[in-house]
């Protein structure tokens, strides 16, 4: 079974006796996306282990939240279904929409990095039939892309990111009642964001980042964790290929120079850890955003 077959809610649309698959992708990096068709039916979505965007491409008038009838659907409609969470809905008549699922580590390397926050603060904010007409237009974009072509491939992965980054910019917020224990604090935090970023092109070993706090290798990979939402080799990585992709899209540098100067052993290390992450090879990325 592949991992997106894993997830909850496309697992209750793909059980439906109603709902029809067009077809469905993992992007790499925790993103996966599908596109379904469904009429005279009713889903539930019992508290998945991950997040959910959805944007209505055609019908939908006759949809509705269960015990919430009054407001219904329609073409480029979002709704916002976060992890833990859960949704029931009526389907009357014929809906066609997308989905984009991202795991929970994808919405915490986003808190870290995009608003320099520790994702156990903040949650995704449930929304239904949101209006927001610049990410219904990179709905659009993605379900015209061909998923399965390997440049098309890893330009839907970047633009599944910039949804990801949009969502996390506009419909996070702060946990209410929240009383945080445990993790590092603010300030040491970012320090030992810094200092990754710093070295990124160096081999780094967890006491050396456990010196920073001051702090043994086990406690300190546990308050990692609590606060980044993520194992520290986890979030290494990341930033690593994150630096990669950067410097694929904005220089000439060789492949070779680009894995050394991301903290990749080899050119060919860095091929398998990119193609493990976003679905193809470093130069069929740098090529795809060059065309």
């Amino acid at each position: 079974m592949s991992a997106i077959q894993h997830l909850q809610v496309f697992q209750s649309m793909n059980s439906s006796p109603n709902a029809r698959l067009e077809r469905c992708a993992e992007l790499g990096d925790g993103l996966s996306a599908a596109i379904w068709s469904n009429h005279h039916d009713a889903r539930d979505y019992l508290s998945p282990n991950h997040h959910t965007l959805s944007c209505y491409l055609d019908g939908g008038t006759g949809t509705f939240r269960r015990g919430a009838p009054g407001a219904t659907g329609a073409p480029d409609k979002l709704c916002i279904m976060p992890a833990d969470q859960e949704s029931a809905w009526i389907v009357n008549g014929d809906i066609r929409l997308a989905h984009l699922y991202f795991s929970p580590e994808r919405f915490a390397l986003g808190c870290v990095q995009l608003l320099d926050r520790e994702p156990r603060e903040l949650q995704l904010r449930e929304s239904t039939f949101l209006d927001d007409p610049q990410q219904a237009a990179r709905f659009r974009r993605l379900v015209r892309m061909d998923w399965s072509e390997p440049a098309e491939r890893l330009l839907t992965s970047s633009l599944a990111h910039a949804m990801i980054d949009h969502a996390l910019l506009t419909q996070v917020g702060r946990r209410d009642g929240l009383r945080l224990k445990g993790g590092l604090a603010p300030a040491l935090r970012r320090r030992v964001q810094e200092y990754i970023d710093q070295h990124l092109a160096e081999p780094l070993a967890l006491g050396e980042l456990a010196a920073l706090a001051a702090l043994s290798e086990y406690h300190f990979a546990r308050m990692f964790r609590s606060s980044f939402g993520m194992p520290p080799h986890q979030y290494l990585l990341a930033r690593r290929l994150e630096q990669a992709c950067q410097l694929l899209r904005g220089s000439h540098l060789p492949l070779g120079e680009i894995a050394l100067a991301c903290g990749f052993s080899s050119a060919s290390h860095f091929a398998n850890r990119f193609r493990a992450a976003l679905g193809g090879t470093p130069g069929a990325y740098r090529a795809a955003f060059r065309d």
